[in-house]
């Protein structure tokens, strides 16, 4: 007995090490992704990384069972269509471009509002009531990131504020793939759900980014370069995701997803550091507002009869 207890004490305390190990690559990535879109372009890096996605997926599907395509019937077949459109396709896209224009704080605080989204959207969707609590938690979260978008815009730094814009979009289309891959996840599991989604999308990302394969600088790309987009798609994309599901499947969703307010502190440390990336007062405190709503809308108690807010998000792509 009392080896079982130690040896699930032991099991909690590498969960919770592989979880923290993922806030600090998922941190990290919002710097090192924009040295990779810098070095290769945002289409450049979009054609490669579904390339290399698309064939780990196709990979791991074989591994896992033992062919290339799991057996969908007809509806997980186009609630599957769905998710794809809005995350692989629609939200990558819109991440890329968006994380390419903005900065790596910026980018991480804006990222962090993913559950809000989706609670909103449940609302919509007449799958959930709102607490008082978690209304209040949503106008506190949007109001301190319109005060930190407030700071470019009104210093007219367009393009990272046009990014921040276009993460907030690529966020709300994260929330719509959290909603319809749900059910499919219940049933064929995250692993398989999340490679099917990335091969469907493969070919018409390949397709969306073909122009640019000649125009990508592949042959003036650094050894640096490459590290940063393979540190991207592989370790960030693929490595980050595997550790937080099984992080999520011994210490449970509820208390993991916590870590995740540790990332933007990780990103905005790292930006600082590497690249010099400055915050202003009013950047900082919209900032800390925005966190302290998403916190409080997570983490009041939940009402009876109500439902409690998805502690999922979008992440770095």
């Amino acid at each position: 007995m009392t080896r079982a207890v130690t040896g699930a004490a032991t099991l909690q305390r590498r969960a919770l090490a592989a979880g923290l190990l993922v806030v600090l690559l998922w941190g990290a990535s919002f710097t090192i992704q924009k040295h990779a879109y810098a070095a290769l372009g945002p289409d450049g890096f979009l054609f490669g990384r579904s390339l290399v996605m698309g064939a780990c997926a196709l990979c791991l599907l074989r591994l896992r069972l033992g062919r290339f395509w799991p057996k969908l019937d007809r509806a997980d077949s186009i609630a599957l269509l769905k998710s794809t459109a809005a995350g692989q396709v629609g939200h990558i896209l819109l991440i890329t471009y968006g994380v390419h224009w903005s900065t790596p704080f910026s980018s991480a605080v804006i990222f962090a509002l993913g559950p809000l989204f989706t609670l909103v959207l449940l609302r919509v969707m007449g799958q959930t009531r709102l607490q008082r609590n978690q209304v209040a938690g949503v106008v506190l979260a949007f109001g301190g990131v319109l005060l930190f978008m407030a700071e470019k815009l009104l210093g007219n730094q367009w393009r990272a504020g046009g990014g921040d814009l276009v993460i907030l979009v690529g966020v709300a289309a994260f929330s719509f793939y959290t909603v319809w891959s749900t059910p499919l996840i219940a049933r064929h599991g995250g692993l398989v759900v999340m490679c099917s989604s990335i091969v469907l999308a493969a070919p018409l990302m390949l397709l969306l980014a073909c122009s640019a394969v000649w125009a990508a600088p592949w042959r003036a790309a650094s050894a640096w370069d490459w590290a940063a987009f393979f540190w991207t798609v592989l370790v960030s994309s693929l490595v980050g995701w595997m550790l937080w599901g099984w992080t999520n499947a011994v210490r449970g969703v509820a208390r993991t997803a916590p870590l995740l307010y540790l990332v933007p502190p990780v990103a905005g440390l790292v930006a600082w550091l590497t690249v010099g990336e400055t915050f202003g007062p009013q950047k900082l405190l919209g900032a800390m507002l925005a966190l302290a709503g998403v916190v409080w809308a997570q983490w009041k108690p939940k009402a009876s009869g109500t439902a409690e807010i998805p502690r999922t998000g979008a992440r770095p792509s």
